[in-house]
């Protein structure tokens, strides 16, 4: 009877627990325009999202981890954006991740939920009750570069940024 209970109590924490949110996603504006890919990446039993590369406006990865080229004026020490840890400390609370998300163009950091929606991760950074959500798209091997060697998400260590 025990071991009963406590196969039940397994299955019933797993039923609860949120989907799994590693992995690359790419960021849309409101216009549908791709602006970035994040690697969401586990570390020590919390998640963190990096940013990889940014897109131009006709739609080309021209700022990446291996070859950064914008800085990110909100955060300290004015370092790329790409290479960029944005998310941090995020927790399975069961049906949703939660940690800080910043803004690196303004240093604001904010308190973030993610989830899976239909196949989307939806971000959502809040500020007391308000706030405001973004659904990112699973990036597909065609919004990397041709050349574009996908970083190893098991060998990230997190860089928490300080904001000024």
């Amino acid at each position: 009877m025990k071991r009963l209970l406590a196969c039940l109590l397994c299955l019933s924490s797993l039923a609860f627990s949120a989907e799994e949110i590693g992995g690359f996603w790419k960021t849309v504006n409101e216009e549908g325009k791709s602006q970035c890919i994040i690697a969401i990446y586990e570390y020590e039993g919390l998640y963190y999202g990096r940013i990889i590369g940014s897109f131009d406006s006709q739609g080309k990865m021209t700022d990446s981890i291996y070859k950064p080229v914008k800085r990110a004026p909100g955060i300290i020490g004015n370092p790329y954006y790409s290479g960029l840890d944005i998310i941090w400390d995020l927790a399975d609370s069961g049906s949703k991740f939660k940690g800080k998300i910043v803004d690196p163009e303004h240093g604001k950091v904010y308190q973030s939920e993610l989830w899976i929606n239909d196949s989307r991760l939806v971000v959502r950074g809040k500020l007391l009750f308000f706030g405001r959500s973004q659904e990112w798209l699973p990036a597909s091997a065609h919004d990397f570069p041709k050349d574009f060697k996908k970083p190893d998400l098991k060998s990230f260590v997190p860089a928490v940024p300080e904001v000024n």
